[in-house]
């Protein structure tokens, strides 16, 4: 019910509304003066100035009115949108309508020929149109002598809503020297059309002789909008002729606020891109359904990426486990930015620490945990096995049990490509907790996944960060071996595909990613000091340092006795196998756990009984043979 206050309030703002268009009475007078005087040709005095005067207020008062009444705005703007033009035509619409009535029913001076109002009509969208879009128009540099100020022509590789979005913001910077020329096309439909006046000059693959012919120095490509391959063929043909590619953010990422407009160089994420990871954000709603959420290892690069991930989510509660003080110091301050009202609470812990776990969990009571807390680097756990045994595999039981007795819902465990036919400790240990986590899920209503990927790129103390300090000192770039390759995935990716999995998984899934093709590291390396602008062989080399004690040449997707099944998801397979019987499992862990830092000898070949697919031989061991 509307109150009298209310109601007052209203007429009240419609009535400063009215007050504010005052001045434009005398723009609607001469515009009608002037609809006349073009009717009549110059011969005004045939009309009648008192017949004049009269037509004028009454048509400008039933202007201002409705104008104040349906709030339309006639000052400049920089912001003026296609829709501010399409509600000022309803307006004058409207008012002309309004004026013909009143002129046959009310007043007769508004009696004249139809042309008149038709000009009035006619005369006043253009009028009042071009007063709201000249700011927006020199703001844009579209005025005929403001176009050609901007000295840099440049071409946006992606004709489409993105790529017309991102031309008007460039248009607006001011603090950009680009003039965009052309668009390039992924979809042949559109060559020849134009996106806000642009033309789309020819295909994504023309990139670099259209930039020649043209005379463009620069292309830019917007970020996520095209595949790595592709990326790759324009660099590399744009490279030899001297022009210079960079990358624009996406319209997502500048409505999100994470990235400013300013073109960046090429990276080797833009090189490895594959297609966007399509979510079913109906299952991941449903599945989240407001629990409250756990991630450990949430300062880490996986761990992090999960975290803001979850929040597009809503959860009730998000729940942030690391031994990264600092780390957590920056993501808690990161996640409050990204959502205000979230409940987040963050936790300096070791989850190692069974008490301290116990703790959290039943003061916290997660519904769902991911669980992404482990060491990473291989060659640190070779020389700290019993370490690497209590951080990878004790861990993670801890927590599976924990999750268990305090009833989670899900349990979703980070795995890697290493515990597939492994051959060092920091391999074996993920695989044994594979393998308590599946024995677990045979006995708990918990529902426990596992989900299985490569490298992620970017990662911290990963090859490409290490590889960029190199290029920093001045090289060499340090490659173990010429044959070497790794599956990559970008952060982001493997993270919304872990999250997808979660929620897709059942109970006793060993989940495995679609990681793309192999990367050969060596190409990785040329890759990197191309794109800071050195030659391979000349500014920097490339130095062979042999293979480590527990590294492969080749990473593997399954064990022998696994079969890929594939899911729902494109990205998503299952590596089915029957699980472990639970008490041997946690019978042979505490085995692991007995024997410490007594013996490595005695360490790997308990844990190769756990796991007899475990090559002891790679770090320098003899190998006992696998049981049938």
């Amino acid at each position: 019910m509307v109150t009298q206050k209310k109601l007052t309030a209203a007429l009240f703002q419609r009535f400063q509304r009215l007050q504010r268009g005052f001045p434009l009475l005398p723009l609607f007078c001469g515009i009608h003066l002037l609809a006349y005087w073009l009717r009549f040709e110059g011969q005004l005095v045939e009309v009648g100035w008192r017949h004049l005067l009269v037509a004028s207020l009454v048509v400008s008062g039933i202007k201002l009115f409705l104008f104040s009444w349906l709030r339309v705005d006639v000052r400049w703007s920089r912001f003026v949108t296609f829709h501010d033009l399409v509600t000022l035509a309803q307006a004058v619409t409207l008012s002309s309508f309004l004026i013909l009535l009143t002129g046959y029913l009310a007043v007769p001076a508004l009696q004249a020929p139809r042309s008149v109002f038709l000009m009035d009509w006619a005369i006043t969208l253009l009028v009042v149109g071009a007063i709201r879009s000249l700011a927006r128009l020199i703001q844009e540099r579209e005025l005929p002598l403001l176009r050609f100020q901007r000295s840099s022509p440049v071409i946006i590789v992606g004709a489409n809503e993105s790529g017309e979005t991102l031309l008007r913001a460039i248009r607006r910077n001011r603090n950009l020297s680009q003039r965009v020329v052309g668009f390039c096309a992924n979809d042949v439909s559109l060559l020849g059309a134009q996106l806000g006046g642009v033309p789309v000059l020819g295909m994504a693959s023309e990139t670099c002789q259209i930039a020649k012919s043209h005379q463009v120095s620069e292309v830019l490509i917007m970020s996520g909008e095209l595949s790595g391959q592709t990326v790759r063929r324009i660099v590399e043909d744009c490279r030899q002729h001297g022009v210079v590619v960079k990358v624009l953010p996406s319209y997502e990422q500048l409505l999100r606020g994470t990235m400013n407009l300013r073109p960046r160089e090429v990276s080797i994420e833009d090189l490895l891109r594959r297609d966007p990871v399509q979510l079913n954000l109906s299952t991941l709603h449903s599945w989240i359904d407001d629990h409250p959420l756990l991630v450990t290892g949430s300062a880490g690069s996986i761990g992090s990426e999960i975290c803001r991930q979850l929040v597009q989510f809503a959860p009730s509660k998000l729940i942030l486990v690391d031994q990264s003080e600092t780390g957590q110091f920056f993501l808690e301050r990161e996640i409050r930015s990204l959502a205000p009202d979230l409940d987040v609470q963050v936790y300096v812990a070791d989850v190692c620490d069974q008490s301290r776990m116990e703790r959290i969990f039943s003061d916290q009571k997660p519904g769902i945990v991911f669980h992404a807390a482990a060491y990473k680097h291989v060659t640190l756990m070779e020389s700290n096995p019993s370490e690497a045994v209590r951080n990878i595999t004790q861990a993670s039981r801890l927590l599976a049990d924990i999750s268990h007795q305090n009833e989670v819902k899900s349990f979703v465990m980070i795995s890697t490509d290493k515990a597939v036919n492994p051959t060092s400790m920091m391999g074996a240990c993920k695989r044994a907790a594979e393998l308590y986590v599946q024995a677990l899920a045979a006995e708990s209503s918990c529902r426990y996944v596992t989900v299985r990927f490569g490298n992620v790129l970017d990662s911290a103390g990963s090859v490409v960060p290490i590889f960029r300090q190199q290029i920093e000192c001045g090289g060499p770039l340090t490659v173990t071996h010429p044959d070497m390759k790794r599956y990559f995935m970008t952060i982001p990716e493997a993270s919304q595909l872990v999250i997808q999995a979660g929620a897709m998984g059942q109970g006793g899934e060993i989940f495995v990613l679609d990681m793309g093709e192999p990367v050969s590291i060596v190409k990785l390396a040329e890759d990197i000091i191309r794109l800071s602008g050195l030659k391979v062989g000349e500014d920097i080399d490339i130095e062979f340092v042999g293979k480590r004690p527990g590294e492969k040449l080749f990473e593997e997707l399954h064990i022998t006795n696994e079969r890929h099944v594939a899911t729902s998801h494109p990205k998503i397979m299952v590596a089915a196998s029957e699980p472990k019987d639970l008490g041997q499992v946690r019978f042979e862990i505490e085995r692991l756990l007995a024997l410490g830092n007594e013996s490595q000898v005695g360490l790997r070949m308990a844990l190769q009984e756990l796991v007899p697919e475990f090559d002891v031989s790679a770090a320098g061991f003899e190998s006992r043979p696998m049981a049938a």
